[in-house]
């Protein structure tokens, strides 16, 4: 049994809402101000690029609950804390994809669910804008599930796949499974083995990186009745 491994789609992103940052009345504003002149408490910024926020500042930054919509489409629907997206919110990225959980310093951190614009979904801890942590991915396509460990943005250590009529539950090194591991049907059977990675040239690879062919080669034992 060889492993096919299908990577996530790619995640979309967008350029932070920096260009507000570059003085306190850049662009059009209409709403509160402190003695200062500062923008304080709720209003609304028409910024030179096209984007807009609307929600609450506090001594000219953006802070608290808002809501910023790009020129391209894209809105982000949560709580700011200077300036920087923080604690809960809803990001719609222009292609249709979709991050509602938890922020801080302008990255998805904490517990999240993405949704992919394939379908697939992701639901679980991030760290930096990755998947980082205890969390289940979905594939969309074939309705397989992976439960368990990431780092990095990848499959690492202890995971269980979960297919239509079976399951997988191992170790995973690299988003590839890797050593020890079993299968169990559920038609009442299992067969445990280990993965073996194997390294071959990859023949439609222009680069040197993508010319090198990873393949998770399973070595079953015998199959056996659950009890």
């Amino acid at each position: 049994t060889v492993f096919k491994n299908t990577p996530p789609p790619k995640m979309s992103d967008i350029g932070s809402e920096d260009l507000e940052d570059q003085g306190p009345n850049l662009g059009t504003y209409a709403g509160d101000r402190n003695e200062e002149g500062e923008r304080h408490g709720k209003g609304e910024a028409k910024l030179p690029n096209g984007d807009v926020y609307s929600g609450y500042y506090s001594h000219g930054k953006r802070h608290g609950q808002g809501t910023y919509k790009f020129k391209s489409g894209a809105r982000y629907i949560g709580e700011y804390a200077e300036n920087k997206k923080s604690g809960q919110g809803t990001f719609h990225y222009p292609d249709g994809s979709k991050y509602e959980g938890e922020w801080a310093e302008n990255c998805r951190n904490g517990y999240g669910v993405y949704t992919y614009v394939n379908g697939d979904m992701y639901e679980g801890e991030w760290s930096n804008n990755l998947r980082h942590g205890q969390g289940t991915y979905t594939y969309a396509d074939s309705g397989v599930k992976y439960v368990g460990t990431w780092v990095i943005g990848k499959r690492e250590g202890i995971g269980e796949l979960i297919f239509p009529g079976y399951k997988y539950k191992g170790t995973f090194n690299a988003d590839q499974p890797h050593g020890d591991g079993k299968y169990t049907f559920n038609i009442g059977c299992e067969q445990s083995g280990d993965y073996v990675i194997e390294k071959s040239m990859n023949e439609e690879g222009d680069e040197e990186e993508s010319a090198v062919k990873i393949t998770a080669k399973w070595r079953g034992t015998t199959i056996t009745a659950t009890s």
